[in-house]
């Protein structure tokens, strides 16, 4: 092996930010590693160096958790263990809730109503309502919340404990005190006898109910690598022998000659050696029109033949095709870029160490120096640290927060597809655009139609209509969706004839007429060009200008133009307002670029690009210090799309480029990008709010449970009220969290 040796690891059990550390760490630590790098969002590691990749996944199980390495060929399956981790989660969420609930009422329904307490110990007796509680809880602790155990207990024996720690640390110790309350009561102070099964039972729901959202989220990752091979041609006629042979594209070699009908995919990259047809590059370009291609002219796989039959010469195959590279470079993208770690997960590495080192303390010195019975005081109150700190508010701050600001966004038509962008998008120094079906409409319209002195509008739509209706050029939709629009009647066309590389012309109501670009008028017209100033003009404004001859003279000046959508104008002042910098990118020319950029005010255009010279200039800002989030639509906008800090697709674009996005525009309207970023940004404060509440509220009373007020006032928080503590804590997370809900959309 050599140090340009790359690995692509598949790791499973990993649950937190502290996870992809640690994985991190045992990686890096191999002999021969040069740099190692884990995505917990996509559940891989890149790995690059001289090590063999038999230690690198011993280290990874060494470590706690399982590696293998992945395959272009899995796909599929691993799209279908995801989305079998995702089922398995929902069904022990269901199970669990379905246990809990009943738990909850029992317990906190007497609390709360005191004719229920009543009812309860009449009718069954608190010993059989503890009983019955004692079995509920237990189901959902080891049932459902056994996963938990399995990897947090684990996790705290090799002293590097995560958020699965914690839920087993707080889940146990209130599920442990109240068996010690229902079947030995008799070893607790008489005012300490009391039981804490809901909130074991409660934990464990709701913690299963962030995994199962985030496990749902992770297994749409690879569905834009999926669409992405769909788009490979899955057979090809090849000349050989001089016969065309049906062969899969894996067999086809370099030099060897395909033939491709109309509406037929091109199977891989080649030179045109003979015919003439239009052809959709929509998937790389981006551009709604097709492209003309006759001999010479280059071809690429997984474009759409559109019209006339043509053969190629093949010049790329495998991985050397261009949409082999547009895949390689989505999961390269989205496998280098290591997600946001969470507040919480910071937290978690240093706050479980020094709950369990408080409740220690707490036992030592209340055996040590604690009135009679010491063990029993000593016990209860190191429960009560336990239980004041437990991960219930924890556990809820952030995902709450992104339950409430993600289902308000979707209603104002912006889909978050994982809670780590809320956070991300707020602190973006950028906006990156690309123009085709993002900042304008996506497809060609009529825009103008000039007539000369002498000739009428509607006639001459008429007219430009019957004649690029027997047209095979993309533009003559245009026209005929212009004159169908006017309600125009069309006349018969005879004698059509294309003109290749000039236009069409026909016989219309006995006269010759034209319609094609500047160099048909200097072919054909014997006079000048009258529409010269106008011309120029159209095409400053982005437009394209076309000529209609009526008998050989100039009858008309046509334009067609793909237009700016109509909320693109307050969307980027919006934007401008807000202290971003925005950047527009294209596969267009320089003129037609700058003229939509000039319109808009864009701040920088990058022209003539494909979907590797968008990754690369989005490579070049993110290099400049920008932190950068890029718009798009279409499937070649997918490489960019992984590669930007943050990825927004138009939902009126691509599966794919929705699939490879952080966040979806479902309506297309690029005011949802503004109101993206207000929700992000009301989203964090929101959870920064919770999160000190649960933080400092729970750390603030340790203290108090530990026993601190007893010396000085005999007080002694009772894990009856450090339970109490511990809810109120939680109902104040989620009444927060809720306020999201009150959100308006921004107006630019």
């Amino acid at each position: 092996m050599t140090s340009s040796n790359e690995f692509d690891l598949h790791i499973s059990g990993m649950s937190c930010g502290s996870c992809v550390g640690r994985v991190e760490k045992a990686l890096n630590a191999v002999e021969g590693v040069a740099e190692a790098n884990v995505n917990l969002a996509t559940e891989t590691a890149q790995v690059r160096g001289t090590a063999n990749i038999d230690s690198l996944i011993d280290a990874v199980r060494q470590a706690g958790y399982q590696a293998e390495p992945t395959r272009t060929d899995r796909t599929d399956q691993l799209a279908e263990e995801r989305e079998q981790e995702a089922q398995s989660l929902k069904r022990s969420l269901w199970f669990a809730a379905a246990l809990t609930l009943p738990v909850v009422a029992l317990e906190m329904g007497g609390h709360l109503v005191p004719t229920l307490h009543h009812a309860i110990n009449n009718s069954i007796g608190q010993q059989t309502n503890w009983l019955i509680q004692c079995v509920l809880a237990s189901l959902v602790l080891f049932g459902p919340g056994l996963r938990f155990f399995r990897l947090g207990v684990p996790a705290l024996v090799r002293l590097a404990p995560d958020m699965n720690s914690l839920v087993a640390l707080g889940t146990s110790a209130a599920w442990g005190y109240s068996v010690v309350a229902t079947f030995l009561p008799g070893v607790l102070p008489d005012n300490a006898v009391n039981v804490y099964y809901e909130a074991a039972a409660v934990i464990v729901t709701l913690i299963l109910l962030g995994r199962f959202l985030e496990a749902r989220a992770k297994g749409r990752t690879n569905q834009a690598i999926s669409r992405l091979v769909s788009l490979q041609a899955k057979s090809a006629r090849v000349l050989r022998d001089g016969k065309e042979v049906e062969v899969a594209p894996e067999d086809i070699q370099r030099g060897e000659t395909i033939v491709v009908r109309p509406g037929e995919k091109i199977p891989l990259d080649g030179e045109l050696v003979d015919g003439h047809s239009y052809v959709d590059e929509s998937m790389l370009t981006g551009e709604p029109i097709p492209v003309e291609k006759s001999t010479g002219d280059a071809v690429v796989g997984g474009t759409l033949n559109k019209t006339g039959s043509f053969s190629f010469k093949v010049t790329k195959t495998g991985k050397d095709t261009l949409l082999a590279q547009i895949i390689h470079m989505v999961e390269s993208a989205q496998g280098s870029k290591l997600p946001i770690q969470a507040l919480v997960n910071k937290i978690t590495l240093w706050f479980v160490p020094a709950v369990m080192a408080a409740a220690l303390l707490t036992l030592i010195v209340w055996l040590a120096f604690g009135p009679e019975p010491a063990l029993t005081f000593a016990l209860v109150n190191a429960v009560a640290v336990l239980i004041i700190a437990c991960p219930c508010a924890m556990g809820l701050a952030t995902p709450t927060s992104i339950m409430v600001a993600t289902g308000r966004a979707a209603e104002m038509g912006i889909l978050f597809r994982h809670g780590e962008a809320l956070q991300a998008l707020r602190d973006m120094d950028a906006i990156a655009f690309d123009k085709t079906g993002t900042l304008t409409r996506g497809h060609p319209e009529l825009t103008d139609l000039i007539p000369a002195e002498g000739f009428e509008r509607s006639q001459l739509l008429s007219w430009a209509a019957a004649l690029e209706q027997r047209s095979e050029h993309p533009i003559a939709e245009a026209i005929l969706a212009a004159a169908r629009q006017e309600g125009l009647t069309l006349p018969d066309a005879t004698g059509f004839d294309a003109l290749t590389g000039y236009g069409v012309h026909a016989t219309i109501e006995q006269h010759d007429v034209a319609i094609g670009a500047l160099r048909l008028l200097r072919e054909r017209s014997e006079g000048r060009n009258p529409f010269e100033a106008e011309a120029d003009r159209l095409a400053s404004e982005g437009k394209t200008p076309l000529y209609l001859l009526v008998d050989r003279q100039p009858a008309a000046l046509i334009a067609v133009a793909d237009r700016v959508k109509d909320s693109t104008p307050a969307a980027i002042d919006f934007l401008h307002r807000e202290g971003f910098k925005v950047v527009m990118m294209t596969g267009d020319n320089r003129r037609t670029a700058d003229a939509i950029a000039g319109q808009l005010g864009i701040d920088e255009v990058i022209t003539d690009v494909l979907p590797d010279g968008k990754v690369e200039a989005l490579k070049v800002l993110q290099q400049r210090g920008l932190k950068v989030a890029f718009v798009g639509d279409g499937i070649n906008d997918a490489p960019a799309l992984a590669q930007a800090d943050i990825g927004i697709a138009m939902g009126t674009g691509t599966d794919v480029a929705i699939e490879s996005a952080d966040v979806v525009l479902v309506k297309g309207d690029l005011r949802g990008a503004t109101n993206a970023i207000a929700i992000s940004r009301a989203a964090m404060r929101n959870i920064k709010q919770n999160l000190f509440w649960a933080f400092a509220y729970n750390t603030a009373l340790i203290p108090l449970a530990a026993g601190a007020l007893y010396p000085a006032f005999g007080l002694m928080l009772s894990p009856v009220f450090a339970a109490g503590a511990m809810a109120l804590s939680s109902v104040f997370v989620l009444g927060n969290a809720l306020r999201l809900k009150r959100l308006r959309a921004v107006s630019p």
